[in-house]
């Protein structure tokens, strides 16, 4: 039986990367796609490549950082499309840097776009969720998410928000039928990536450097696959798979071979964690 047939999916970020992979995925399993990001033209394009594959898509411009935005557009969006059945938190930026250059405005746009974009849409949704008995919420943390990591002490900070949310989360939908999962990707080949990538320090290089980044529809089919299994922890690939096992069972070993990299890349040459 499809899971998904005649379902509704909005789905934040949905103009490209993570986030219209998603929707390629679902629309193609018979969902009815909505997605939503801030760029008007590039809604359109996607709008339009997604009707060209047959797949019913719809987008409404929106900054998910905007609370009452997010309320007044996911209100449009239940009138014209029907309640949400799925939601996919795929909105985000990543803005690396060393702590002591980054401007204050970083480390508030971090969490303003990242967790509070993935928690508004969360809060437009869940209560008719409870009420139903019915939905998925999945969002979208990282592997910065599970280890702190060089270069990322805004985004990073922001996407342990996001996890923990989702895990508090978990608890407290599971009673009402309403499946939570978090995914947790490495570096993607997207836009977001080619963008983040001038700003990463050369430490933050060297410990992403030996991973090649996967393709967003290797993550988009292990967010549809977990939403099938109603699993919580999403891992794309084998690496983050490792890392949440090791962040957990030997944090240490994590730092020091983290420490290294760094090291090997860098002018300031500090003590290694042992």
């Amino acid at each position: 039986m499809n899971a998904f047939a005649g379902r509704h999916a909005v789905i934040t970020g949905g103009s490209s990367g993570i986030g219209l992979a998603c929707a390629h995925a679902l629309g193609q399993r018979g969902c009815r796609v909505t997605i939503v990001a801030r760029r008007p033209e590039l809604l359109d394009a996607a709008v339009a490549e997604l009707s060209a594959a047959g797949i019913d898509a719809a987008s409404h411009p929106l900054d998910v950082a905007a609370h009452d935005a997010v309320d007044l557009v996911f209100a449009t969006i239940a009138a014209e499309r029907g309640a949400v059945d799925i939601l996919i938190c795929s909105a985000g930026v990543a803005r690396p840097g060393y702590f002591v250059e980054l401007d204050d405005d970083v480390f508030r746009e971090m969490m303003e776009i990242d967790y509070f974009g993935t928690l508004w849409p969360i809060r437009a949704v869940a209560p008719s969720m409870v009420e139903r008995g019915e939905g998925s919420i999945v969002g979208i943390s990282s592997d910065a998410g599970l280890v702190g990591v060089f270069g990322y002490t805004a985004y990073g900070a922001a996407k342990f928000a996001v996890r923990g949310l989702l895990e508090a989360l978990r608890a407290e939908m599971a009673p009402h039928g309403v499946h939570v999962g978090c995914c947790f990707p490495p570096d993607v080949d997207t836009p977001q990536l080619a963008w983040e990538d001038q700003y990463k320090p050369d430490e933050t290089r060297a410990i992403s450097g030996s991973f090649k980044p996967i393709q967003a529809e290797q993550v988009a089919r292990c967010i549809i696959k977990g939403i099938e299994h109603r699993r919580f922890a999403l891992m794309p690939d084998t690496g983050s798979r490792m890392l949440l096992v090791l962040s957990g069972a030997a944090p240490r070993l994590v730092a020091r071979v983290m420490d290294r990299s760094a090291r090997k890349a860098s002018k300031h040459r500090g003590p290694v964690i042992t």
